[in-house]
C-alpha cells in the first residue's frame, strides 16, 4: 500500500467511502457554494468525451454553479452549445469567450491599459471563467473537456479537501494514471519523458531547491485537473502560453502555504493525446518548450538562479541521461503490467525532447519574460464591476441563444437537442 508523503500533502485513495464523501460535500456547499469551470473548444461538442461529462455533472448535487468558457466561431455555434449544456440541472453559464459582448468589454479593458486581447487560448478562457465563477462560489474546480473516464469522484476529490475547513486546503491537484485501453499503454509522455527527468537535471546541476522540491513532490505536474478557493483564483496570475499548467504551480508556490496544498488521487484516468508535432512550434515540443522556460523564469525568480548558457548545455546532457534512465524502468513497469511498449520510440521521442533544450534555453536567456494574464485583483482596480460585466454579457448571450431556433450539432444524439429549447438563466445578486 502507498502511504507516501512529501512537501505537499497527497491524498491516496484507500478504498475512500464516495457516498459518505459526497453526502458531505453537498452539505457544506450549502454554505459554501462551489463551482465547476470548464475551458472547452466549440469541436468538444462534436465528440463524446463532453457529452458524457455533462451527464455525470447533472448528478453532482455538491456542485452549485457550472461555467462553460467557450470559443465558438460563430452565433451558432454558440447557440448550440447553450443547447448542449440545458439538460444541466444547476444554474450554468456558457460564457462565449470570443463573442462580441466579451470582446467589446476587454476593448474597454484595453483602452484602459490592461490589454487581455491579444493572449488567446487555453489560458484566457480560464482567467474569464473565474472571474464569474469566484462570483458564484468559494471553492472552484477546473478540469477540461475531452476527459473519456471522467465521472462524478473527479469534482467530488477535487473539492472535497477545500470546503472540509479542519483541512486547512486551498488548492488541491490532480494526479493519476493515464492508461488507454485499446491498446493498453502508457500516456503522459511529456511528463514521463521531459518533466520528470528535467526537475532530477535540474536539482542535480542547481542543488536541491526548494522550487525544484516542491515541483517534484507532484505525482503528475502537468495535470489539467485542480480545484482552488476564489481567494486563491483572484491573486492567481495565468499563463498564457502551453505551459500554462506548471506555470500555475509556480503561482501557488508563490502566493500559499505548502501545507495549505494538497494533490489526490483520481484512479486510471484516460484524455484526448496530443501529437508530438513536426516543429518545435507545434505540438507537445511546443509544450515542452513552453514548460522549460516557465521552470528556468521560476527558478530566477523565485531562487535567485542565474542561469547562463552552460547550464543550458549541461542541462542537456544530463537530460538525456535521466531520461534514458527512466525508459528502462518505465519498460519494466510495463511489461510485467503487460502493456503495450515500444522502447525504441519512447527513446526517439526523447531525443526530440532533448533536442529543444538548447534553444529553448537560447529563447530564454534572450526574453527571460513570461506571457501572463495579470491577476484578477489588478483587473479589478481598473474596472471595478469587470466580473458583473462579464456575467450580464453571458446572461445576454445565453439570451438571445434561446431565442434562435435549435440547429442540429453534427456527431451528437439528435435527442439531446430541442428546437426553442429554454434554459433559466440564474438570478445571482451582483
Amino acid at each position: 500500500m502507498d502511504y507516501k508523503q512529501d512537501l505537499i500533502t497527497t491524498i491516496h485513495d484507500l478504498g475512500c467511502d464516495l457516498d459518505r464523501l459526497d453526502d458531505r460535500l453537498t452539505d457544506l456547499s450549502q454554505s459554501s457554494p462551489t463551482a465547476v469551470l470548464i475551458p472547452s473548444l466549440y469541436e468538444e461538442l462534436q465528440r463524446p468525451a463532453l457529452t458524457h461529462i455533462r451527464d455525470h455533472l447533472a448528478q453532482c448535487n455538491f456542485v452549485n454553479t457550472v461555467v462553460i468558457s467557450l470559443y465558438a466561431d460563430t452565433a451558432e455555434q454558440y447557440q448550440q452549445a447553450v443547447a448542449f449544456f440545458h439538460p444541466l440541472p444547476q444554474p450554468t453559464y456558457v460564457l462565449w469567450e470570443n463573442g462580441p459582448r466579451v470582446m467589446r468589454i476587454l476593448a474597454a479593458l484595453q483602452e484602459r491599459g490592461l490589454d487581455l486581447i491579444n493572449h488567446r487560448g487555453k489560458g484566457r478562457a480560464v482567467w474569464l471563467g473565474l472571474g464569474i465563477a469566484s462570483l458564484q462560489a468559494t471553492a472552484i474546480a477546473l478540469h477540461d473537456a475531452d476527459i473519456v473516464t471522467y465521472d462524478k469522484s473527479y469534482p467530488l476529490k477535487l473539492l472535497f479537501p477545500l470546503l472540509e475547513r479542519e483541512f486547512g486546503i486551498a488548492f488541491s491537484k490532480a494526479y493519476y494514471t493515464r492508461l488507454s485501453h485499446s491498446p493498453r499503454q502508457m500516456h503522459g509522455r511529456v511528463t514521463r519523458l521531459f518533466v520528470m527527468p528535467l526537475i532530477t537535471s535540474l536539482m542535480e546541476l542547481f542543488g536541491s531547491r526548494d522550487y525544484l522540491r516542491y515541483l517534484n513532490a507532484y505525482r503528475y505536474p502537468l495535470s489539467g485537473e485542480f480545484a482552488l478557493t476564489s481567494d486563491l483564483a483572484l491573486n492567481t496570475r495565468i499563463p498564457a502560453n502551453w505551459g500554462l499548467e506548471v506555470g500555475l504551480l509556480a503561482e501557488v508556490y508563490r502566493n500559499i502555504a505548502m501545507k495549505r496544498i494538497a494533490q489526490v488521487d483520481l484512479g486510471i484516468f484516460e484524455h484526448k493525446h496530443q501529437t508530438l508535432g513536426t516543429s518545435p512550434d507545434k505540438g507537445l515540443q511546443k509544450m515542452c518548450r513552453d514548460i522549460l522556460k516557465s521552470v528556468l523564469r521560476t527558478l530566477t525568480e523565485t531562487e535567485q538562479v542565474v542561469i547562463s548558457s552552460d547550464h543550458i548545455r549541461a542541462l542537456r546532457v544530463k537530460f538525456r541521461r535521466e531520461a534514458q534512465n527512466l525508459t528502462r524502468q518505465y519498460f519494466v513497469d510495463a511489461r510485467f503490467n503487460g502493456l503495450a511498449y515500444d522502447r525504441h520510440q519512447e527513446e526517439v521521442t526523447l531525443e526530440q525532447f532533448e533536442r529543444l533544450i538548447q534553444a529553448a534555453g537560447e529563447q530564454y536567456l534572450d526574453n527571460p519574460s513570461g506571457a501572463q494574464i495579470p491577476d484578477w485583483t489588478r483587473a479589478l482596480a481598473v474596472m471595478p464591476n469587470l466580473r458583473e460585466q462579464l456575467q450580464d454579457a453571458t446572461v445576454a448571450d445565453m439570451a438571445d441563444a434561446r431565442e434562435t431556433p435549435s440547429l442540429p450539432i453534427l456527431g451528437l444524439d439528435q435527442a439531446i437537442h430541442t428546437a426553442g429549447a429554454t434554459m433559466t438563466v440564474p438570478s445571482v445578486p451582483l
